[in-house]
């Protein structure tokens, strides 16, 4: 399956550690909305091109 991680903020170890079994055995990506120039039109790429979408905040 194919899962895009968005991130509102910088993962701390807590989400890392949530983030780690929900993606094993997956095809895995992740698009940071915590970094100065976001791409949206990137995002809504990858939103549609992924199969589940997880968000982070």
């Amino acid at each position: 399956m194919k899962i895009l991680h968005v991130l509102k903020s910088a993962p701390d170890e807590t989400t890392k550690g949530l983030m780690k079994p929900c993606s094993e055995g997956n095809e895995v990506q992740e698009f940071a909305l915590y970094k100065s120039e976001v791409d949206y039109d990137e995002l809504v790429r990858l939103v549609f091109e992924n199969e589940k979408v997880i968000c982070w905040w």
